[in-house]
């Protein structure tokens, strides 16, 4: 009680915060009734006819669930392997740069793509992969006498176009966490390498990658635990019809069946599908990462 007292000021700032979790967390959690209903909206909770499980053996029973169920687990898994490896390799080509000034510089310029919304770059991408003056397409066919490619119209290209700019975006931004690892390796065992003759490559290969792999094991567990997070704002900007079969991904689906379709209670159930799926995945992947790299966060 002495302790509270004392540090009111502190519980008190907690306050808005509190407000907001139960506000906008909490209290939507009711709405998990409607994976259990066919909810119409002019019927409400209360008179909305029980369905039980129906909603959730449609999930599994229809072609196009499944579909969009692989194309999450496709996407994001390769999301997931490619921006653990573009920034563990990006920090080791930046850890040999030493210019300070241009090693800042290349930092700074790397980083900017993160701080930019994919509505915006959604738009920069359409017009960069046009098929129609398109920059890209215009390489290909002027160097490389390639037809014209539609990366954002065809099924085959979709799922490259969508990895490639996304690690793009992010890898300078994941690099962080991989300099910050570097930067606690002891200088002195450079020094020892250095005296018995190890060349650059042989510190690289013995000292640095060594002391990044603990972080690369922590960050790749934890990025198992959004396995089922492919991606909306991404998909949602550069997404069509023409793609569904290959880039349409569970949080698309659940927009175009709940709000464009209507049917809010199969929305629903595939939401709450992918939310219990998924927390189970993040109680998993900071147990993996406890045992892999001794990392907790309590």
């Amino acid at each position: 009680m002495k302790h509270l007292k004392r540090n009111w000021p502190l519980h008190l700032m907690l306050v808005p915060s509190l407000i907001f979790l139960i506000v906008f967390s909490l209290v939507p959690m009711g709405g998990i009734v409607m994976a259990f209903q066919n909810y119409k909206p002019f019927l409400g909770f209360t008179k909305s006819a029980w369905v039980g499980l129906d909603n959730f053996r449609a999930l599994f029973e229809r072609q196009d669930s499944i579909e969009v169920i692989w194309n999450t687990l496709i996407i994001s898994g390769l999301k997931i392997i490619f921006n653990l490896l573009a920034p563990f390799t990006f920090a080791l080509l930046l850890n040999e740069v030493r210019k300070a000034f241009f090693k800042r510089f290349v930092q700074t310029l790397v980083y900017l793509p993160h701080f930019l919304s994919w509505v915006i770059l959604g738009g920069i991408l359409l017009d960069v992969l046009s098929t129609d003056g398109g920059f890209v397409n215009q390489i290909l066919t002027s160097l490389f006498g390639i037809k014209p490619i539609f990366f954002l119209g065809d099924n085959n290209w979709f799922r490259f176009t969508v990895i490639v700019s996304d690690v793009w975006k992010e890898f300078g931004f994941g690099t962080i966490v991989f300099l910050a690892a570097l930067a606690n390796v002891n200088p002195s065992l450079y020094e020892a390498a250095e005296i018995d003759g190890a060349s650059r490559w042989k510190q690289t290969l013995h000292i640095t990658i060594p002391s990044m792999l603990p972080i690369a094991v922590v960050v790749g567990t934890l990025a198992l635990g959004n396995i089922l997070n492919a991606g909306f704002d991404q998909i949602f900007n550069l997404y069509n019809p023409l793609v569904y079969q290959k880039g349409d991904i569970i949080d698309t689906f659940v927009y175009r069946t709940a709000i464009l379709n209507g049917e809010m209670g199969l929305g629903t159930a595939i939401g709450l599908f992918k939310s219990v799926i998924s927390m189970v995945l993040i109680l998993v992947s900071y147990r993996l990462a406890y045992k892999l790299a001794n990392y907790r966060i309590f």
